[in-house]
Formats: structure tokens, sequence, C-alpha cells
């Protein structure tokens, strides 16, 4: 049982691999789309601002139910009402139809990345929480490149209906090997420590308010500062591909060969971000020094994509694209792992992942309707778009170094008299 913890992260990066693609299918259809529905720049940014509405909006109470009933029923759930809608998506014939199909898909999408981060504080260490969590979160990266030519190669063989069609019942599948795959396990086996060392590390003794976690400036700062990565990160999951298309005369078949190395030089990106980070805690480095040095370090190289605006050699976009992405992805393995080091109890870790995951995903709506405005405006450009992006990479890390205080449970305000609990809080 001691190797399931494995076998669940690998079924976790799956869930978000498929999670990615479902909502990036969007983005590598849209020139299709527009074409076949006659509609502009303006209105495919609200329709594909439609799925973040609903999954920003759905973030916290996703992240309070994955606490209430666990993770296990959760994250199947969440798949299967994504898939369902994704599937939908290809009998949309307008676009008030597809907007409404594109909310209800951010509603089950809301509970992926809780339920993953409740499921790394129950199986995972401290020590080995970033590598694990690198590990789930590089399938938003997996997801995004295979959708770029998955996709597009459906549409060519099959039209832009069947892409949905195809890479919703992909979920469906998922759900049933989930079930067929999971299984419990003693506390002891859940974090590889033995089974009457688990029950000895203390936890808090009471309840803790959920309103009461905003009173925490470190909360605000971990909102804040992932409002920030995926201001950028979501510029390559949804308008990406109309800018190579658009802007730099892409193919089809060169937007799912060139198109793909952003995405691809992001994966090991997030490994690498995940084992450095563990690495530095491993070698004597406080979580904080160790968290701060990986997320601070990444936001402020992500902003040469404000460079990408102002070079007309395709190969140095792609690869400036590629460090600033990688960069990200660097950066978003210790950010994944702060709700379960901050938590100050593990009733609250898929809590505070649903509400840092909110912030972010407010970022989805304002990238997605900023830029299709700027690109009408502009009569096509993207260079505001691009100089913005890398002004929010350079604020995350400010936010990320200045307005997050010490990487440490979130103390308990109400009940000072509450036993401390350590990071490595054990599982429930």
């Amino acid at each position: 049982m001691r190797n399931m913890r494995w076998v669940v992260i690998l079924l976790c990066f799956l869930a978000i691999a498929i999670n990615y693609i479902d909502r990036a299918n969007m983005a590598v259809a849209a020139p299709a789309i527009q074409k076949a529905l006659d509609i502009g720049p303006a209105q495919m940014g609200l329709i594909l601002s439609g799925f973040f509405w609903t999954y920003a909006l759905m973030q916290m109470p996703f992240g309070w139910f994955v606490d209430r009933i666990g993770a296990r029923i959760a994250l199947p759930l969440a798949v299967g009402w994504w898939s369902l809608f994704t599937a939908l998506t290809a009998a949309a014939t307008s676009v008030s139809a597809m907007f409404g199909c594109r909310l209800l898909l951010g509603i089950g999408e809301a509970g992926a990345y809780p339920s993953c981060a409740k499921l790394v504080s129950q199986w995972f260490k401290p020590a080995q929480r970033a590598l694990a969590t690198s590990i789930f979160d590089s399938g938003s990266r997996v997801g995004s490149a295979l959708s770029i030519p998955l996709v597009a190669l459906i549409i060519n063989a099959l039209g832009w209906e069947a892409s949905f069609i195809i890479t919703g019942v992909v979920g469906f599948v998922w759900v049933l090997g989930w079930f067929l795959i999971y299984r419990n396990s003693s506390r002891g086996d859940l974090t590889g420590e033995s089974d009457t060392a688990a029950p000895q590390r203390p936890v808090a003794a009471r309840k803790i308010p959920w309103l009461s976690l905003f009173r925490h400036r470190t909360l605000w700062g971990m909102m804040l500062g992932f409002f920030c990565l995926n201001f950028v990160i979501y510029f390559f999951i949804t308008w990406f591909p109309s800018y190579l298309v658009q802007t730099r005369g892409f193919s089809l078949k060169s937007l799912g060969t060139l198109g793909m190395i952003p995405a691809l030089m992001a994966i090991p990106s997030g490994w690498l971000g995940g084992l450095v980070s563990d690495a530095l805690y491993r070698r004597g480095w406080s979580l904080t020094k160790a968290r701060k040095t990986c997320m601070v370090g990444g936001m402020l190289l992500s902003s040469v994509i404000t460079l990408c605006a102002f070079t007309t050699n395709i190969y140095l976009m792609l690869a400036l694209f590629g460090i600033a992405y990688g960069s990200l992805s660097f950066a978003g393995a210790s950010i994944w792992s702060l709700p379960a080091d901050v938590a100050p109890t593990p009733d609250h870790v898929a809590s505070i992942g649903g509400i840092q995951n909110f912030a972010s995903n407010c970022a989805g709506i304002v990238i997605t309707t900023f830029t299709g405005l700027m690109v009408s405006l502009t009569h096509g450009s993207f260079t505001i778009p691009l100089c913005v992006a890398g002004g929010f990479c350079v604020l995350g890390a400010f936010s990320y170094l200045v307005i997050v205080k010490k990487i440490e449970p979130l103390p308990v305000d109400d009940d000072a008299n509450a036993p401390a609990r350590s990071p490595a809080h054990s599982p429930v």
C-alpha cells in the first residue's frame, strides 16, 4: 500500500491533464468556431471567459465540499460533471449556447485542484509535497500541450464538434478507472510513517471557522500572487493558439508542432521546481526560504514574456514563451504546496486551496476579456496584453516575497490554548 500514494498522484496527474485538455480545446478550436458561427474576437473572448466565471466562483464552495466529503468522492464527481458538459459543447450552435456550456464546464472543473491538494496533504509529508504537487500540476502543461496537436488533428479529420465529444468521453473513462484503482489506506501508510507514530502528531483541538482564514495576511498574499501567476498562465491556455495563427501566421500543422514548445518546456520545469523546493527544505533551509526562493525566482524570470511582443524571430519568440511558461511552472509546484503547508488543520487544506484558486481564476476572466478587447481595439495586436502580463509577473513575485509571511500553519486566533500543529499534519 505504500506505493499507492504514487498511484494516487498518477491518477491526479491524469485528471488534471484531462481537465486542461477539456478547457483548452476551446482555444484550439476557436478559429474554426469563429468561422462556423461567424463571430468576432470580442465574442470569442466572451465565450472563452465563460468557463472562468463559474470555475472561479465555485472554488471556495468546492474546497469546503472536498474537506467535508473527502477527495475520494469529490474528484471523480468533478471529472464526470465537466466531461459531460465538454461533450455537450458539440451541440452548441450559438454564442449563448456555447457560453452556457462553458459556464457549466467551469462548475465541475472547480473541484480538480482542491481535491488534488487535499490528496497530497493526506498521502505525503512536507519534504515530499512539492515534488508530488509538481507531478499532478504538470498535468496542466501536458494537457495544454496535447490539446494543441490532438484537437487540431481531430478538427482537421472530423470537425470541431468531434473534438469536444472525444475529449469528453476520455473523462468518463478516467472516472471508471478511478473507482477500479483507488484504495484507501491506513493512517501510517498514507505518509510512510508507522501506525503508532502518525497518531502522535499534534493537530488543532477544535473547529476553526472557515471565514476566520481571511484574517491572515499570508492568505491574501497567496491569493494575489496566484492571481498574477494565472493571469499569464491563462494566456497560454486561451489566446496563445489564436496569437500564433492570427499574428504569427501559423497553420494548424505548425500549431500542432512548434506551438507545443512552450508547454513541453514547462513540464520538466514544474518537476524541477518541486525537486528544488523539497531538496532545499531537506538540506536545512526553512520551509519559508525553500518555498519563497522558488516562487519569487520563478515569477521574476517569467516576466520575459513581455519580450515576445518585440521580436520578429519565430524561434526566439517560442524560446521566450517557453522560458516564461517554464518559470511559472517552476513556481507553481511550491504555490500548490502552500495549502497543506499553512492550513491550521487537515480539515482546511482543500478550503485554502479553493480560496487561493478562486483568486487565481479571477485572472482567467480578466485575461480572456482584456485580451479580446485589446486585440479588437488595436486591430489584431497582442503587444499590450503581453506587456501587462510581464508586469503581473513582477507583482506576483512581490506578493510572495513581501505579503506572504512565514510559511507555517496559520495561527488559531480564537483558540490560543489549542495545541500547536506541525506542518506535517496527520492525514484524515
